[in-house]
């Protein structure tokens, strides 16, 4: 087997800190710089294994002499650790305890910046926790919320939108009775819109259209006494995001969003004012739609959600051959 370029690189690396040549905090800032590249752009997990296991080596160096260094590699361990690709929740309990370890150090000796990136990762590894029942919606809510404190519209657009995002989608994974649906769905449109105020088409086009092709997925499933008027904004909502997204740029988000508009028009009548004259022309929209996410998902070898399509697509002729029929 030939050695990855970043294990013998990581190899090198350690040998060039264990030189006499640098101070210890030296050598931890170096250990730190190290992980960060690699976990900037990792190729494999073992990229990321690097990572953290770099970190560890400058955490073990700190001893109890730096400890905002100590912390900042606590928290660097805990982001690889998230990241790592892992069915379980082993890593992701690890993450957890690493983020709350580094916390209240980096609270009291690093910028509101880095803080507020740590509150958001771990608000995503809650978030991650919650369906094995080892973290609470709530708490990811709330460590987003910190996080918002800092990351504001108009200082950090990017990140404020994808913690509005992130926000919305812990409401709508919360676990509540049936008759409280409606709650938690609204609470997820209501945090897409409240981003929407601020996030512009014309200032930051990617995290816009995230928030529009998700505020229309949030509205097409929306439990409402109004079901035709919210299936009609959310088709306005993913035609929002096909404002920026296209199949030459972004094939994969527009397929994603061209198949959202697909499920949203499958249940549109073709006149809203009569509805029982159905919605044959709908659904040759429909078939259109599916067949061209189908096609860009099996260019780019996204297989399950190939057949995901596939499988609406034969759903959807079913209903077109019942009308010609």
């Amino acid at each position: 087997m030939t050695p990855n370029i970043t294990d013998s690189a990581v190899k090198a690396a350690i040998a060039a800190i264990a030189s006499e040549s640098a101070t210890t905090e030296e050598k931890i800032e170096m250990l730190i710089e190290m992980a960060q590249s690699f976990q900037k752009q990792p190729k494999t997990a073992q990229d990321l294994r690097n990572a953290v296991g770099l970190y560890y080596r400058a955490y073990e160096l700190c001893a109890d002499d730096y400890p905002l260094l100590k912390a900042r590699a606590k928290a660097g361990m805990a982001l690889g650790l998230q990241t790592i690709p892992d069915v379980g929740s082993q890593l992701l309990l690890q993450a957890k305890a690493g983020y709350e370890e580094a916390l209240p150090i980096l609270q009291q000796f690093a910028s509101p910046e880095e803080v507020a990136e740590v509150q958001m990762n771990l608000g995503l590894v809650l978030q991650s926790l919650v369906p094995f029942n080892l973290a609470r919606t709530t708490d990811s809510i709330q460590a987003y919320h910190e996080a918002l404190r800092v990351f504001t519209w108009q200082d950090y657009p990017q990140e404020y939108a994808i913690l509005y995002n992130n926000i919305a989608i812990a409401y709508l994974s919360m676990p509540l009775a049936s008759e409280r649906e409606y709650l938690r769905q609204g609470l997820a449109v209501q945090s897409f819109e409240v981003a929407l105020k601020h996030i512009k088409l014309i200032d930051h086009p990617r995290e816009y259209a995230m928030l529009q092709n998700n505020l229309g997925n949030a509205l097409q499933y929306l439990a409402s006494s109004h079901p035709l008027e919210n299936i009609l904004r959310a088709i306005a909502a993913y035609d929002e995001a096909l404002k920026v997204r296209s199949a030459k740029d972004t094939p994969l988000e527009y397929a994603n969003t061209i198949s959202n508009k697909a499920n949203a028009l499958f249940n549109l009548p073709d006149d809203p004012e009569k509805a029982e004259a159905g919605n044959y022309k709908n659904l040759l929209r429909v078939r259109d739609y599916y067949q061209e996410a189908r096609k860009i998902f099996h260019q780019h070898e996204q297989i399950e959600q190939a057949e995901i399509v596939t499988q609406a697509l034969q759903e959807v002729e079913r209903e077109i051959n019942s009308y010609e029929s």
